[in-house]
């Protein structure tokens, strides 16, 4: 039986059984990966993003068809539903983006470490060297809503002079509006994670960043750097396998993508530069 009577069966049975039809279209050598549809510069339709780079050669070295999921990553529910909806339901098989570790979903080894960073016009930026340094007691803040940075603002009784901007939990929002905002002067100084910014940095330099470290001047240290990995759903350890070994075999490539998009690079914790 042809591939194609398999799936005119498979269909004629999902109708049936009220199986979703999607299960039937995919075929055993795709590698399905859920992405945004317009929230550059990680993916979009047009295949622009690094995640979608970062798609295109890993289905390649997987010797796999890759099917892009389209799935809005910042609608009700957040990320969190995003997760539900489309890699725990089957819907697809592996995101391209999430932080090492995580609880949510089963991640792989990490293929690139970045930070959260302060962005300031050049000559405000020499004094921003962490959430502790006493400029921040002067500037404006602009931080992205639902992050770290916005914990560590708050503890330090900045919030209240901090402006939030919704990026990561709006539709439709691109993150350089936060450059805009700096440059335009709407705010001093923007705390944000700089994978989201560092693509459009080129068309403003009047702009410099500055890497928000971990250390703290008293208490616990604060998480503002983070490996990230792909992840699939709990229990698919087969793909996560499969994954870590393209990972492994192809990092300098995945980060040559990375370096395209300038994706800061940073060395892993307890690593050197």
């Amino acid at each position: 039986m042809s591939m194609l009577a398999i799936r005119k069966l498979c269909l004629l049975i999902a109708i049936a059984i009220a199986v979703p039809a999607w299960r039937c279209a995919a075929s055993v050598n795709d590698f399905r990966v859920c992405a945004d549809p317009d929230y550059l510069p990680f993916s979009n339709r047009a295949g622009e993003g690094f995640e979608n780079k970062v798609a295109e050669l890993t289905a390649r070295q997987l010797g796999a068809n890759l099917v892009e999921v389209w799935a809005d990553t910042r609608g009700p529910g957040g990320f969190g539903e995003f997760l539900a909806r489309n890699l725990d339901t089957g819907r697809c098989d592996a995101i391209m983006d999430m932080p090492y570790g995580s609880q949510e979903e089963l991640t792989t080894d990490p293929y690139y470490v970045s930070s959260y960073v302060f962005i300031a016009k050049k000559a405000k930026s020499n004094d921003l060297e962490s959430m502790d340094s006493p400029v921040l007691h002067k500037l404006r803040i602009g931080f992205e809503r639902n992050t770290p940075p916005e914990e560590g603002l708050k503890i330090r009784d900045l919030l209240s002079q901090a402006q939030p901007f919704g990026v990561g939990d709006t539709e439709n929002v691109s993150p350089v509006t936060m450059l805009r905002a700096v440059q335009d002067g709407s705010v001093d100084v923007m705390i944000t994670w700089e994978p989201a910014v560092g693509w459009f940095l080129h068309d403003y330099p009047d702009l410099a960043v500055t890497r928000v470290p971990n250390a703290r001047t008293s208490g616990s240290p604060e998480q503002y750097l983070f490996p990230m990995s792909m992840a699939v759903r709990k229990g698919n350890s087969t793909l996560k396998d499969r994954l870590d070994a393209v990972i492994a075999r192809h990092k300098d490539a995945l980060q040559e993508i990375l370096h395209r998009f300038n994706v800061r690079l940073y060395p892993a914790p307890g690593e050197t530069s």
